[in-house]
């Protein structure tokens, strides 16, 4: 029986291949291609992606296979996205604003597309006000579990891990609401946000930036050689890409996203940890540079109210 060789393989899951195999896939009603791989901002980084809508799809998934990601929805959510009341509370706005479409026999992946970037700006100004809310929302839960008498360094930790994803999954969203931009989530976002919001939103995004404690290249040595014995093998792989490049505060907030995101039950016990534990995550998550409990959820306060006011 022939083996496959490595070139076969390789070839047979390159993204030109896959996308070729999504399209023919009868189940397959929609396909574009999101992030920035091949556009004129690719780097050595850059994951091919993909977003489909499928027939027999029950819920929305991603699944990763040899350096390609697809993301899967529901052919129904096809349809149901193009209103925008529907799409705002439930859908990948920044996703599907921002993807490629290869494949819309139907036309409605464009229908969405036309919708989120034609929207007024009393449309833009609710979808901010609605982010706003939520982040006023989660900044008062987070007060309430993390600050007050008998709270203890775990809780100094956990406020700054909910500070930065308020920050990051709500404020930033609505700020660039601002210029009727849609956010991107890859590993080069700081550089991305002081692009697209730096020179206009100067108060926002010190505050944002302000969360993460960047240090530039030796900072983000110091986290890439904390992640050894934690789990964090993907992750540090792709941050060192990033590194590789240049691209030191993108590496540095991904790894700091990321060991909050997967090590959290250890920040919640972190008395319990091991000296030498405590000593990696600590770097990862950069305590004695980063604001924390009380003074982390004070600057996300100061971010939202600058983000309210277009600061």
């Amino acid at each position: 029986m022939k083996t496959e060789s490595n070139a076969e393989r390789s070839e047979r899951h390159s993204p030109e291949r896959v996308a070729e195999r999504l399209v023919a896939d009868r189940k397959v009603r929609a396909v574009a291609q999101a992030g920035s791989y091949g556009t004129e901002f690719q780097w050595s980084g850059s994951v091919p992606t993909f977003v489909t809508f499928e027939r027999g799809v029950l819920s929305a998934h991603a699944d990763a296979r040899a350096g390609v990601s697809v993301e899967h929805f529901p052919f129904e959510k096809l349809e149901a996205w193009r209103d925008w009341d529907v799409a705002r509370a439930e859908a990948p706005l920044a996703l599907l604003a921002t993807s490629r479409v290869l494949y819309d026999p139907t036309g409605h992946y464009g229908r969405i597309q036309r919708t989120l970037w034609n929207l007024s700006a009393s449309q833009r100004a609710a979808h901010r006000a609605e982010l706003l809310l939520n982040a006023q929302d989660a900044l008062t839960a987070a007060r309430s579990a993390h600050t007050g008498a008998g709270h203890g360094v775990q809780e100094q930790l956990l406020a700054l891990a909910d500070a930065r994803e308020i920050a990051l999954t709500l404020l930033y969203p609505a700020l660039l609401t601002w210029l009727h931009l849609w956010p991107e989530f890859e590993i080069r976002l700081p550089h991305a946000w002081r692009a697209s919001a730096g020179l206009r939103f100067p108060k926002a995004v010190y505050h944002l930036e302000s969360l993460y404690a960047f240090g530039g290249e030796p900072e983000a040595r110091r986290v890439l050689l904390a992640t050894r014995g934690l789990g964090l093998v993907e992750q540090e792989r792709r941050a060192r890409a990033a590194f590789q490049v240049g691209y030191y505060d993108g590496a540095v907030r991904y790894l700091r996203d990321e060991t909050a995101r997967t090590h959290r039950e250890d920040l919640q016990r972190w008395l319990n940890l091991t000296p030498a534990r405590r000593e990696k995550l600590g770097t990862l998550m950069g305590v004695t540079r980063s604001p924390l409990g009380p003074a982390a959820l004070h600057i996300v306060q100061e971010l939202l109210e600058a983000v309210r006011e277009g600061e």
